[in-house]
């Protein structure tokens, strides 16, 4: 039972996560209406979480935790558009899937490049740390569908990366340090915590109630 109230643990609830949705809806009628290929909202994210590496290398904390918020609101439009188009395809998810794992390396790589350039050397094992677990996460789900089963749950999928890194990074530059030694945390404790999810489900011990049943990311 304790397992099972865990699992069903978030960082980000569910009533905020739906309230966020409701206020992008304005923005996704309009970008529906306009008939624009999902391919290319997720071509823009991955380049404004470019521009977001950069400047968390440079140092400009702020500028590049916005931006990567933004490239993350770019990856929630491109499968909003994909669905009410009817244009979800094998590729477009497996493009879409590709573009956020790059975009995770090149920032974790900015934020590391920033916290070496600083001599903080811990802060830059923690944002190695937290690009290795970030990897582990998205790996374990793909792998584990991959071998037909479900495997969405996790305190650290990848919306709750976005903003702990985000928002930590728009306050300031120790609060910032603290989201990425978070990240570097949870991100490991989640691929963990899904290998254990599989085995359980494997072994007959799992309950619906393991399941985090929504599709924000990997």
């Amino acid at each position: 039972m304790k397992q099972e109230k865990f699992n069903q643990f978030q960082l980000i609830p569910n009533w905020l996560k739906n309230g966020f949705m409701g206020l992008l809806q304005p923005v996704f009628r309009v970008l529906i209406a306009l008939e624009i290929n999902p391919n290319m909202f997720t071509t823009v994210g991955f380049f404004i979480s470019v521009l977001s590496a950069y400047f968390f290398a440079r140092g400009s904390l702020r500028l590049g935790g916005g931006l990567f918020i933004l490239s993350g609101i770019f990856d929630v439009i491109d499968g909003q558009v994909a669905r009410a188009t009817h244009r979800v395809t094998k590729f477009g998810a497996l493009y879409d899937s590709a573009l956020d794992r790059y975009s995770e390396v090149i920032i974790l790589f900015g934020i590391a490049y920033y916290f070496i350039r600083e001599d903080l050397f811990l802060a830059s094992v923690a944002a190695c740390v937290a690009l290795g677990g970030s990897i582990m996460v998205s790996y374990v789900r793909a792998r584990a569908e991959g071998l037909g089963f479900s495997c969405k749950v996790g305190l650290m999928q990848r919306p709750e990366r976005i903003v702990t890194l985000g928002i930590t990074a728009l306050i300031h530059e120790y609060v910032f340090i603290g989201g990425v030694i978070l990240v570097a945390l949870l991100s490991n404790f989640t691929a963990i915590q899904r290998i254990y999810h599989i085995w359980a489900a494997e072994n007959g011990k799992k309950s619906e109630k393991l399941e985090n049943l929504n599709d924000w990311g990997t």
